[in-house]
């Protein structure tokens, strides 16, 4: 499957480009939960994390699937797609439909990263933009 181009934004303001942060900030586990989600939006989702996180600090990221059935493409093309392009990345099932919070504390819990941050599925980050959120 293709993905579009990344959107370009504004990366960081001038205060956040500037800053020095530490180099021994924490690890961090990235949790997206997902139901029925387009997986290009998905797929978007996780390059972006994937590209624009420094890569000393993603651990990992974590797919909670929470019991989507409709959408086959979340199936073995994600599973593939998984393999083949993100291997920081784990997926997840959830049996059957739980909800949003359940499925972010499924996640939570498998996490082995330091600290963990929840994505939504259908969103995008900036460059370089774990560490203003570690450094405090």
């Amino acid at each position: 499957m293709k993905i579009p181009p990344p959107n370009h934004f504004l990366y960081l303001t001038s205060y956040c480009a500037s800053y020095k942060y530490y180099k021994n900030l924490p690890t961090t586990s990235v949790v997206i939960p997902f139901f029925e989600e387009s997986l290009s939006a998905l797929q978007r989702t996780i390059v972006s994390v994937v590209n624009r996180t420094p890569a000393h600090l993603l651990k990992e990221i974590i797919l909670v699937d929470d019991g989507s059935f409709k959408n086959p493409d979340l199936k073995a093309p994600l599973e593939a797609w998984l393999r083949a392009s993100a291997p920081k990345a784990r997926l997840l099932r959830l049996p059957e439909r739980e909800g949003l919070i359940t499925a972010r504390m499924a996640g939570a819990k498998a996490a082995i990263g330091d600290v963990i941050v929840v994505l939504d599925s259908h969103c995008e980050v900036l460059v370089n933009w774990l560490p203003p959120l570690l450094r405090e």
